[in-house]
């Protein structure tokens, strides 16, 4: 799906359409009314930033995606980096509503898994949110097995994956899509040193989260 910005296409996140189609038109509905109804002019405004925000926070841009072993699965904020007890380190980066919230693989290879896991809705900077609705990927790459989780926040009730197991993927391809706010982890093998801090900013198929 794509709108028209500045005379150019944008592309918009597939999974995104049960909740523009019904903004965009009610938006829609309410401005060719207004002029002849009070009560469609007091609509139309609300209306009209509610799908201006939707078609932003929907936002799907094309990007030159970079150079390393492993990159960015998320937009967003480096949360936290734990080392786990197989030798792993986690990198959990949050993604805010005003992020892009396409995920992309951050190496290539071939999707060995995708399970979706029921769960609750607290805020995906809680630390309770490890029990959210998630979605587990695992990825066969040169690297061995990657694992990578799509985690559901308070208001992002929907994770909407792109591709079935067996797939392959390159880098940067993108994967699935997590409406509103949310979280991503990705467990990088050990002996893979991480190379970025806690509290910076990450772009999807852009920041290398590893250090030669």
């Amino acid at each position: 799906m794509s709108v028209l910005s500045a005379g150019r296409p944008v592309r918009l996140a597939r999974g995104s359409s049960p909740w523009l189609v019904p903004t965009v038109a009610t938006a829609a509905l309410s401005l060719a009314r207004a002029r002849r109804s009070g009560a469609a002019r007091a609509v139309a405004v609300p209306a009209t930033a509610l799908a201006a925000g939707m078609l932003w926070f929907f936002r799907d841009p094309e990007r030159e995606i970079a150079t390393g072993r492993v990159i960015s699965p998320a937009d967003g904020v480096v949360q936290s980096i734990m080392p786990w007890k197989d030798g792993r380190t986690r990198v959990a980066i949050f993604m805010s509503p005003l992020n892009v919230h396409v995920n992309r693989a951050p190496l290539a290879g071939t999707v060995t898994s995708v399970e979706h896991i029921p769960g609750g809705f607290v805020p995906a900077f809680n630390k309770e949110s490890e029990n959210n609705e998630r979605v587990v990927w695992h990825f066969d790459t040169e690297l061995g097995d990657i694992e990578m989780i799509q985690i559901a926040g308070a208001v992002a009730r929907r994770i909407v994956p792109y591709l079935p197991e067996g797939t392959k993927v390159e880098q940067g391809d993108r994967i699935g899509l997590i409406r509103f706010g949310s979280r991503v982890d990705l467990y990088l093998p050990a002996g893979v040193e991480v190379a970025v801090e806690v509290g910076q900013k990450t772009v999807a198929g852009i920041t290398r989260l590893d250090r030669d």
